[in-house]
């Protein structure tokens, strides 16, 4: 896949939000350059799949988000540093980070700084509450953007908030930063002009929950969580069966009487308290009850089979163990088998999820090891061996 085959990214990400952005512009072809820091950036070591091996740990999401890319090492404030900082970013197309203003400023990459260096550079930055407001320079995650968003509010059960267990803003975020670099990309060569592009978790987040925070706004309706039971629609729930567990959702008219057709219980499509979406949410608990007293009496393949022949949607509550080895999963082809030296067998690596009619796939290619293109990345940038060697004895690189 070679779109961006004459693009180079410098990748000075963390964690999920920076990497995954870098991850799919390297599955389009760019030249991404990840440079953590010289004994290695947080991310690589969080959550490792080798606890202890002696080559060193990996962690599961360094290996998911830094794919297609080569690694280097860099500390870029160290005294002598500036000379390598200023060939790379001379070289380079894309500046990616995700850390607030005085972060980029306090390493030489704010835009103002690196426009300095090369006028027509694009540089995409993401933080946790954007580059202006009270919160501007504070750090955060995706769960205090979940919270702050009303996310944690309307997950689990009124009682306790929640959070969302996978990261969505996270890779929310990545993703829409993905979105302006290739639209800066394009406009830079209608234009030739460089530009900053800046995402946020908070706005990624209030991105989400858009509908929930217009209801709310419209009709000061104050909706509190109710667990996985749907408020709008119904019956939309997790239902038990003789052997697991399904999601159902029968939102609108369509399903709800296919629903009600396949239920029996065909008096309901004339009930006033059923007549659409809106009332059907108000009175839930009567047609998830009558959802879950069919449920238990089947098993769970049982029960997929009676919905699809319905065409209801409906899916498993699987395991993360059964999700690996579903069928559908397999039939997807979206898993790829990769290799990391010091990890045992190899990974299912989730590969770009886009489908291309014109543009071939290639296999990914394993994340670098701690520093393993460093001195392959320098040497392209001009310096010695020498240099090189130089760069490392005083931890630079």
């Amino acid at each position: 896949m070679g779109i961006l085959n004459n693009i180079r990214v410098l990748d000075f990400g963390r964690y999920i939000a920076g990497p995954f952005c870098g991850a799919l512009l390297g599955d389009l072809g760019a030249d991404v350059i990840r440079i953590e820091k010289v004994d290695g950036s947080e991310d690589r070591y969080m959550t490792p799949v080798n606890p202890g091996h002696p080559d060193g740990e990996v962690g599961s999401t360094f290996l998911q988000l830094n794919r297609n890319k080569r690694g280097m090492t860099l500390n870029p404030k160290k005294p002598g540093a500036e000379v390598i900082k200023r060939k790379l970013i001379e070289s380079a197309d894309v500046v990616l980070a995700n850390m607030p203003q005085s972060g980029l400023k306090d390493i030489g990459i704010d835009y103002l700084s690196l426009i300095e260096i090369k006028p027509n550079i694009i540089l995409a930055s993401s933080t946790a509450f954007g580059a202006a407001g009270p919160f501007a320079d504070r750090v955060g995650f995706d769960g205090v953007a979940q919270a702050m968003s009303g996310n944690l509010h309307m997950t689990g059960n009124a009682e306790e908030p929640m959070r969302n267990f996978h990261p969505y803003v996270d890779f929310t975020t990545g993703a829409l930063n993905t979105i302006a670099i290739l639209s800066a990309i394009i406009h830079r060569r209608e234009t030739g002009e460089g530009q900053e592009v800046q995402g946020a978790l908070l706005a990624s987040a209030l991105t989400v929950a858009g509908g929930t925070l217009i209801e709310q706004a419209v009709t000061n309706v104050n909706r509190v969580a109710s667990g996985n039971r749907g408020q709008t629609a119904a019956p939309s729930d997790t239902f038990k069966t003789r052997d697991g567990w399904v999601l159902v959702s029968a939102i609108g008219q369509p399903l709800f009487e296919r629903w009600a057709n396949l239920m029996g219980e065909e008096n309901w499509l004339t009930d006033p308290r059923f007549g659409d979406d809106a009332s059907r949410g108000e009175h839930g608990d009567e047609l998830c009850e009558r959802m879950q007293s069919w449920t238990s009496t089947r098993t769970t393949a049982e029960v997929l089979d009676a919905l699809d022949r319905a065409r209801i949607p409906c899916g498993e509550v699987l395991s993360p163990q059964q999700a690996l080895h579903h069928p559908q999963v397999d039939a997807m082809n979206y898993l790829d088998d990769i290799e990391y030296p010091g990890v045992e067998g190899t990974y299912p690596l989730p590969r770009i999820p886009i489908e291309f009619s014109r543009i071939q796939r290639q296999k990914a290619q394993r994340p670098p090891l701690l520093s393993e293109h460093t001195d392959e990345i320098l040497g392209e940038l001009g310096f010695s061996e020498d240099e090189i060697a130089g760069f490392r004895e005083k931890r630079i690189v």
